[in-house]
């Protein structure tokens, strides 16, 4: 996320095309370069800063596309638009596990870098924004919305909700493995918590419209919170982590489906 001042001020001096091809090469490269890494800092520069910030330059652009085509039902459409980076997390989870065991990793590698690319490419092509009919501030940033409380306090919860959501993200693997479970467990855990997002991620949009978004935002990230204390702490065993996972999975990211609309 670092990427995203950047990936936004490329995007509006470039257009969005432009930075997201630039983004899906980047990201690309990342992942075929780790394949060869030989030493943790290769890792650190390939499949660490190189492809993050692809997938920044990639994502970023795209956050604000699909809202500009629903004047209704926005948070519907961004829940079922999000609910793809879970069925994506299932086959990347399943697939890159049997690649790695069949293939070897620096070969799943190589593929996970072709695939992202094409598809990346594919969809950046057929992707339209509709900035001019629905005037878009071509502000990259208003210093003076900082100036309003109810603006940082906004920032503050995305701040915070996407710090859990990426802690949670990247280290329920290896907290898997911490407690004893296999890496093929593990990997099934990624997978169930990435089914969750996939299923609960339309039925928040859905929420969402139907009552203030801000209220569903709240409440879903309090009880992510809960979830997280009463299940993910005394969690020991496979089972435990499994349903851990598919809860929190389906709330997890609330961010993602009321962004950027109001309350």
């Amino acid at each position: 996320m670092i990427a995203a001042p950047l990936a936004t001020y490329t995007a509006h001096r470039f257009g969005k095309h432009g930075t997201m091809l630039v983004g899906a090469a980047v990201q690309s490269a990342g992942f075929i370069s780790a394949s060869f890494a030989l030493e943790v800092w290769h890792l650190y520069i390939t499949q660490g800063a190189l492809v993050g910030t692809g997938i920044g330059l990639v994502f970023v652009p795209s956050l604000p596309v699909l809202s500009q085509w629903f004047s209704a039902k926005r948070s519907v459409a961004n829940g079922i638009s999000s609910a793809g980076s879970g069925a994506g997390g299932v086959a990347f989870s399943w697939g890159t596990g049997a690649m790695i065991r069949n293939l070897g990793l620096p070969c799943a590698l190589r593929v996970t870098g072709l695939v992202t690319l094409v598809a990346s490419f594919v969809t950046t092509l057929l992707i339209r924004d509709r900035r001019r009919q629905v005037k878009s501030n071509k502000l990259v940033f208003d210093v003076r919305l900082l100036r309003r409380h109810e603006v940082r306090l906004l920032l503050l919860w995305a701040f915070i909700s996407m710090f859990g959501y990426i802690t949670l993200i990247f280290s329920l693997a290896d907290f898997s493995r911490s407690i004893g479970l296999s890496s093929a467990q593990a990997t099934d855990v990624t997978a169930v918590l990435n089914l969750g997002t996939a299923v609960g991620r339309p039925l928040i949009g859905i929420t969402s419209d139907r009552f203030r978004r801000i209220d569903t935002a709240g409440i879903l990230t309090l009880l992510c919170g809960i979830i997280c204390f009463a299940m993910w702490l005394p969690a020991t065993t496979f089972a435990l982590t499994l349903a851990f996972a598919f809860i929190c999975g389906a709330i997890l990211g609330v961010f993602w489906m009321v962004r950027g609309m109001n309350p």
